[in-house]
C-alpha cells in the first residue's frame, strides 16, 4: 500500500479545488501595530495587517508586555504541568475570578484555547446529564460542532438565527429531558448578532440550559467588554458564558464562566482540562492585565467601532461587494475559491496588505470572501489604501461577476 499517495490525493483534492491554504511567515512588530515584516524567498517585505483577531491590539499594549515581562522574571517560562499536579498558580486562579465577574458568574475555568473550551465542556456537559438533547446553531463554530459530537448525545440543528425553528424543535422534543441551547453571540465570518433574548426566552419556556459562545465579542462590547450579553443585560440570564483570550484580549487561552456546581463538574470531569499543561503564567499574566485594562477603558472600543464604520461606508461609496454585517467584522464578498485566492495574492504581492482568503469549510461554498477586521490603530491612510487597492484588484479579476453570481 502507497500511504503516501493517500496523503498526496487528499492533498491534491484541496488544490484543485482551490482552498489549500498557505502559511504566510510573518514578524509583528512591537509597538508597530498593525505593520509586520513578512519573510519570503526573495527576502524581508513591509505588510500592514488586515486580517488579524488581535481586535484591539492588546497584543502590543505595553501593560500586557510589562506584565508579561515580571511574571516570565517572577516564575519563569512554563506552567510546570497540568492544573491538577503543578500547573495552578496563583495567576490562574486570579484570572478566573477575573473572569467570572466580568460575565456576573460565580466560578470561571481556564482551558489552553477557545477550541478546547468549547469541546470539552459541551461534550462534559451533555455526558453528564443523562439523554440530553443538544439544539445547535447552523453556523456554529467547528469546537462547538465537534464538542456537540464528541458528548454522543441526539442534536438538533436549527437554521441559523431562526428563532421559530428552535421553538419547533424544543416543542417537539420529549420535555421530561435535559435539553441545552447552544449559540455564539457574533458569528465571525458574517458579522451578525444572535437573538440571545429571544432564545434565553427559549430556553426558560421549554426549560432549557443555555451555552453562549461570545468568543468574538468579549473585550469588544458591554460596558467593561463582557461581550453581547452584557451589552444587552442578559448575562444573569445564561447558564455558561465562553470566551477566549486570544482575540480581543490579544493573547491566547479559553475559558468558560458559570455557576460554581457546573464549573467545578467540567474540571472534575472533561479530559480536555484535566490531562492538559496548564496556560504559561507569563501568558495568564499577559491577560490578566489585558482584562483589567479593558474592564476600565473604552477608547480602545469606541476608536475600533469608528474605524469598522468607516471601512464599511468607504468600502460601499467604492462599490465593493462588502456584505452586511452589524459587527466589527468587515467581509467582503468574491464567490468563488480560485479568485479569492488571487485577490488576497495579489493584495499581498504588489499591495502589501496581507488579509486571508476565507474558502470551505469556514464559510459555505460559493461565498468565499476576504474578511478584514480593522483595529484601532488602522489610520486613514491606511484604510484609503486599501479601498484603492481592492478596486484595482476587483477590475482586474471582475469580482464583481462572481460576487453577484453568489
Amino acid at each position: 500500500m502507497d500511504y503516501n499517495q493517500i496523503f498526496s490525493d487528499s492533498l491534491n483534492t484541496v488544490k484543485e479545488e482551490g482552498r489549500y491554504r498557505v502559511f504566510t511567515d510573518i514578524v509583528r512588530q512591537r509597538g508597530n501595530f498593525p505593520n509586520a515584516v513578512w519573510h519570503t524567498d526573495e527576502g524581508v517585505k513591509d505588510i500592514t495587517v488586515w486580517c488579524s483577531n488581535d481586535y484591539l491590539g492588546m497584543g502590543q499594549h505595553p501593560k500586557v508586555i510589562d506584565a508579561m515581562q515580571q511574571s516570565l522574571n517572577l516564575s519563569g517560562a512554563g506552567a510546570g504541568g497540568t492544573r491538577n499536579i503543578s500547573g495552578t498558580n496563583h495567576l490562574h486562579v486570579l484570572l478566573e475570578q477575573e473572569l467570572a465577574d466580568l460575565h456576573n458568574k460565580e466560578a470561571g475555568l481556564l482551558f489552553t484555547s477557545g477550541y478546547i473550551s468549547n469541546d470539552a465542556t459541551l461534550s462534559t456537559m451533555a455526558k453528564l446529564m443523562p439523554g440530553c438533547v443538544i439544539f445547535s446553531d447552523e453556523l456554529n463554530h467547528a469546537s462547538m460542532i465537534e464538542g456537540i459530537r464528541h458528548s454522543g448525545c441526539k442534536k438538533h440543528v436549527f437554521r441559523h438565527n431562526d428563532v421559530e425553528h428552535l421553538e419547533s424543535l424544543l416543542k417537539a422534543t420529549d420535555p421530561n429531558l435535559p435539553k441545552l441551547i447552544a449559540f455564539e453571540s457574533v458569528y465571525s465570518m458574517d458579522g451578525d448578532f444572535a437573538p440571545i433574548k429571544e432564545f434565553c426566552d427559549l430556553a426558560d419556556k421549554y426549560n432549557a440550559l443555555t451555552y453562549l459562545d461570545e468568543v468574538h465579542a468579549v473585550g469588544m462590547y458591554g460596558a467593561r467588554g463582557g461581550g453581547i450579553s452584557e451589552q444587552e443585560g442578559l448575562r444573569d440570564r445564561l447558564s455558561v458564558i465562553e470566551g477566549t483570550l486570544g482575540k480581543a484580549y490579544g493573547l491566547m487561552g479559553g475559558y468558560i464562566t458559570s455557576s460554581s456546581v457546573i464549573v467545578d463538574a467540567i474540571r472534575s470531569y472533561a479530559p480536555g482540562f484535566i490531562f492538559t499543561t496548564s496556560l504559561s503564567p507569563v501568558i495568564v499574566a499577559g491577560a490578566l492585565a489585558s482584562v483589567r485594562h479593558l474592564k476600565e477603558s473604552q477608547v480602545e472600543r469606541h476608536v475600533h467601532q469608528e474605524r469598522a464604520s468607516s471601512l464599511k461606508e468607504k468600502l460601499r461609496c467604492a462599490g465593493l461587494s462588502v456584505m452586511p454585517s452589524v459587527s466589527h467584522i468587515v467581509p467582503v464578498l468574491v464567490g468563488d475559491p480560485v479568485i479569492c485566492k488571487q485577490a488576497s495574492d495579489i493584495l499581498l504581492n504588489e499591495f502589501k496588505i496581507y488579509v486571508q482568503p476565507i474558502n470551505y469549510p469556514t464559510v459555505p461554498r460559493g461565498t468565499e470572501r476576504l474578511r478584514f477586521t480593522p483595529s484601532p490603530l488602522h489610520t486613514d491612510e491606511m484604510i484609503d489604501h486599501l479601498v484603492n487597492s481592492l478596486k484595482v484588484v476587483w477590475a482586474r479579476l471582475d469580482i464583481n461577476k462572481f460576487a453577484k453570481a453568489a
